[in-house]
Order: structure tokens, then sequence, then C-alpha cells
């Protein structure tokens, strides 16, 4: 038996396919948080708010969000830089139900209701780009099948193809930037009104609403814990990819919405489904608009790659404590990925995409999202309890300022939540309720673990 063989048949290991350095790490970062969401969630930012100072504002706020969300996967990571990412966290510093509960919901809600929402936009400007006359399904479910094969093959491959569509992506965002910039004759005003509505509960719940599609946008930093075992060096890298890839694209997104609003207007932005195309259209022409549209379907494609190759580390570890299917905890004997954990992410996603709209889908997954954002960050008070309690910790990177960064963190994710199930009650609620089934599957996957180690 060789010892791939050895490593199939016994999924408790996990294989040492430490393959991916810091620039791949730092790829895979910025990859898991670029996609669809800044090509497209401007305009539905400006159907919220329709003021620019507010429209940049919220998106300025979302990028502090994030940023303060490395600093606390970054610890998390070098704590804990094991395959599983959030699910170990949650796992080992609170209860294994709560890491159960976050695999259930980022297979069934969270992670395939992401790449459902993103695979839609890539369907829609491929459409746009190549006038095919095929339905917007038929190009997701080719898309998703072709990435899938992809990542059977391993993470290296996978990883390299990540980082090649990650540079293209900026050099997409690069071209739109420079033309709204450079080329923009009629820019419209930043600064004039300041607000859209009087100062009230009404403005206050719009802004909430409108963080919906920003954090959406910004969401997919965490993914890269989910591989930290298949780093290099992953204690040191992954904790500088986080904060060095998070960064990058506060950048990137806050320039892109700086030229949406001085291209086209809060009116305008509000009133296109694709406002990168209609920038690009107004100051290049449609030439420009399909350059964009190439642009955007490689970013989304980018984005689809690197989920698939992430989150299924995910329902290994699950099926590896034997919490789930003994099958997703199998690895291929050439490649050493859990196949059938990658493909059966694909399959829900797509069932997903058929079967909703864009807007209701971010609607279904962000509240269940950030409420174990929120629950992952507050590991964090656990960890540093422990070392308190026990011999020191070997020094490693720790969260600037915290524990009031690590608060506020919290409390932004968690209101979030709160106004996300109050201004969009229906579509939350269908999330949440698939959240709380959780509960009695792993009761049942609990009781039948306990009977396999007793027979």
């Amino acid at each position: 038996m060789t010892e791939a063989d050895s490593i199939v048949e016994n999924p408790a290991r996990m294989p040492p396919a430490s393959q991916l350095g810091l620039f791949d790490a730092t790829m895979m970062v910025m990859g898991g948080i670029v996609g669809a969401g800044i090509f497209m969630n401007p305009y539905v930012v400006a159907q919220r708010l329709h003021s620019p100072v507010l429209i940049l504002s919220v998106w300025i706020a979302g990028g502090v969000v994030a940023i303060l969300g490395s600093f606390i996967y970054a610890e998390l990571g070098d704590r804990i830089p094991e395959v599983g990412g959030q699910y170990e966290y949650l796992r080992q510093a609170l209860h294994p139900v709560f890491g159960f509960l976050y695999g259930w919901a980022l297979l069934l809600v969270i992670q395939t209701g992401g790449m459902a929402a993103v695979a839609m936009t890539f369907a829609r400007y491929f459409l746009e780009l190549t006038g095919l006359g095929c339905s917007e399904s038929s190009v997701v479910i080719v898309t998703l099948a072709v990435l899938t094969a992809i990542n059977c093959l391993g993470v290296k491959p996978g990883g390299r193809v990540q980082s090649v569509l990650m540079l293209l992506k900026i050099a997409a965002i690069g071209c739109l930037v420079g033309a709204g910039f450079f080329l923009l004759k009629k820019p419209f005003p930043l600064l004039h009104p300041v607000l859209d509505r009087p100062v009230s509960f009404d403005l206050v719940t719009a802004i909430g609403a409108a963080m919906v599609p920003v954090v959406f946008s910004y969401g997919g930093w965490q993914t890269t814990n989910f591989i930290a075992g298949e780093i290099r060096n992953p204690r040191g890298n992954l904790a500088r990819a986080l904060i060095i890839g998070v960064a990058a694209v506060v950048i990137l997104y806050v320039s892109v919405n700086l030229v949406c609003v001085r291209a086209l207007g809060a009116t305008a932005l509000a009133l296109t489904n694709v406002p990168a195309s209609a920038v690009m259209r107004l100051v290049a022409g449609e030439p420009g608009a399909r350059l964009i549209a190439l642009g955007i379907a490689v970013s989304t494609v980018g984005f689809l790659s690197q989920s698939v190759l992430t989150a299924p580390r995910v329902y290994f570890a699950m099926a590896r404590d034997g919490l789930f299917f003994r099958s997703v905890a199998r690895l291929s004997a050439r490649t050493l990925v859990p196949v059938a954990a990658i493909i059966m992410q694909s399959v829900w996603t797509i069932v997903i995409a058929v079967t909703g709209r864009y807007e209701q889908i971010l609607n279904f997954f962000i509240p269940i999202d950030f409420l174990f954002f929120g629950l992952s960050a507050s590991c964090l008070f656990v960890f540093r309890s422990r070392d308190r309690n026990n011999a020191p910790k070997q020094p490693g990177f720790r969260v600037p300022g915290h524990p009031f960064t690590t608060v506020v963190f919290i409390l932004s994710c968690w209101a979030i939540v709160a106004n996300t199930l109050y201004k969009y009650p229906r579509n939350s609620l269908i999330g949440v309720f698939i959240l709380l089934l959780g509960v009695p599957v792993y009761l049942v996957w609990q009781r039948r673990q306990k009977l396999e180690e007793m027979g």
C-alpha cells in the first residue's frame, strides 16, 4: 500500500500538501474577496442610498470592518494553522456543535449562496459579452463543472489558476479606475448632497441595508484560513497574506466606487445593473464596455475557482471528525484533495443559482455569514483567556487594539445581522431556519459517532 493509499484509507490524517507560498496565499485572499460584488453591487448600494457621500462612506466603513476582520483572522490562523479555518476555531473555543453548525450553514447557505450570486453575475456578463442565445442557468452549470474538474486535480494547479486569474482581476479593475479618472470629461459632484434624507431611523436602516451588498463584496478573506494547513509556514505567511490582501482590496474597491459615482452620478448608478460596463461605455465607447465585460467575467471565474478550492476543506474536516458522511473525508489517492466534498458543494451551488434571484440570495445568506463572523471573533477571547491560565504561548501575530477593535468588529457583524433580519425578514429567516435545522442533524451525527466508537 502506498502512502497516498494509506491517507485515503485513514481520513483523520491530512496530507502535508503545504505547496502555497506568500504570493499564492495573498492572491488567494484577494481572490476570495474580489468577485462579482465590486462590479455589480455599486448599483444596489445606490438604490438604497442616493447621496454620493453616503455611498462612498458605506464602502469605506465596509473596508474598515474587513481590515478589523483580517486582523482577527490573522491571529486565529496563527494560533490554529489547520485545515478547516472557522470550523476549527468554533469547535475548539466554544463547542463542537458551533463548528458543525458553521460547516452546515457554509454548505447549505453561506458559501454556496455567495457562489451562486457570483455565478449568476458571470453568466449575465458572459452573455452580454458573447451575445450567445443560451440561458444564464446553462452558463452557470457549465462554468461550475469546469472549475470543479480543475480543482479536483490538486491544490497546486488550483492555486496557480487562482493566482493568474487574480492578476487579471487587478488589471481589469486598474483599467476601469484609470479610464474613469483620466478619460471622463464631465464628472458628477462628489460632495453634494451630503445626505439624501433627514437624520432619522429611516436613514439608519437605509445605511444598514446598503451595508448588506457592501459586506458581501468585502467578504471572503476568511476562506484562505480554510486551507491554512496547505500554506508553507502558515503561522507567518497566512497573517501577512490576510493583511496585505485585504488592505489592497479596500483600496481597489473605494477607487472603483469613486469612479462609478463620478462618472454616472448617484441617480444613474442606481438605474443600471451593470455599472462597470456603463462607466466604460461612457468613457471609451462600446469597445471599452466589451473590454470591462471580459475583465468582469474573468474576475467572477477567479472568485468561483477560489471558492471551489477552499471551502470543501471545511466539509472534509467535519467528516474527518465523524460529523458528516465518511466519503466526504476521503482524499483522492492521486491528487490528495477531497473530491467528493468539492463536487457536493458545486452541485448545491447550482441548485441555489437556478432557483433564486441575485438580491434574494444576498439577503438569504448574509445574516448567517456575519453571525458566524461575530462568533468566530469571540473565540479570540476564549483563546486569550486560556493563555492566561496555561503556559505562555509562543509569541505570534496579535490583533492591534484588542479587545476594543475585536469588540467593534463583533458588534458591527451582529448589527448587520439584526438590520438584515429587520429589513428583509422573509429571505433572511429562510437562512435562519436552515441553520436551526442543523441542531437535530448534529445530534444525529453525534449519536452515530458514539455508537461507532462503542461498536
